[in-house]
């Protein structure tokens, strides 16, 4: 009997301890995947932040570099000057990149250091509590703005992609939805174009991913999926923001 599916050899035959619906699962696989058709798994280092993927080198079967929180792009430019023949990536969440890690990402970005970054926008803190994170969008509760984020009180979302498109250093930009078949398949995409820059040496790219949060969002996987499209996708449109 031919095989047709099996768990890819870039993932190390470990449960995930994710919140079951969660997309980070979804993600971690697309990387491992992308490895593997890349034949690059022993070539290959992760920098992981403090968040939920706290313990990404649990999962994956490349080397996993454990960074402080926000400073990923920052260890992912030491590592990858210092070894130019590994394939070096971040996977950082909203409130690592965003919010404490937005010096290290923009000035990664505008030196165009040879990286490719997975950037998981749920627009909360999910390991934390919930708490408003720079993404959170208007209007949206969290256990910090139990009444909605309010902009007159704390400010407007920050979007990543448009902000480091207008500097001249990265070379690759996307924003995906990974909340249906055409989406998961775009996303895969973009994941896999964002390694493959990097070993062709065109520089910083970098792939938002629309994710969801069912615990702290407090709904069903069904309906986070929902709830990107017609809401997050408003403020975050997917699409290619920079490509060359």
């Amino acid at each position: 009997m031919q095989k047709v599916f099996e768990r890819p050899r870039g993932l190390t035959d470990t449960e995930f301890a994710y919140c079951a619906g969660c997309h980070h699962s979804t993600i971690h696989r697309m990387i491992a995947e992308t490895m593997d058709e890349l034949d690059i798994i022993h070539q290959t280092i992760g920098v992981c932040p403090v968040g939920c993927a706290v313990f990404m080198y649990d999962y994956m079967s490349c080397d996993i570099i454990e960074a402080a929180h926000g400073r990923a792009p920052a260890v992912a430019t030491g590592v990858k000057r210092t070894l130019p023949d590994r394939v070096v990536f971040s996977y950082q969440g909203d409130g690592d990149l965003a919010s404490i890690g937005t010096a290290e990402i923009v000035h990664a970005a505008a030196r165009g250091e040879n990286i490719s970054v997975i950037f998981i926008n749920n627009t909360t803190y999910g390991m934390t509590g919930g708490q408003m994170a720079p993404t959170t969008l208007i209007g949206q509760k969290t256990t910090t703005c139990p009444s909605g984020r309010d902009p007159h009180v704390n400010g407007y979302p920050i979007r990543i992609c448009e902000m480091l498109a207008t500097l001249d250093g990265p070379s690759y930009l996307e924003r995906v939805a990974p909340t249906s078949p055409a989406g998961l398949i775009t996303t895969k995409k973009a994941i896999k174009k964002a390694f493959q820059n990097q070993i062709d040496g065109k520089g910083f790219s970098l792939v938002e991913v629309l994710s969801n949060c069912p615990t702290q969002w407090r709904m069903t996987p069904i309906e986070t999926f929902k709830h990107i499209d017609e809401n997050m996708a408003k403020t975050f449109p997917p699409g290619v923001y920079k490509d060359r």
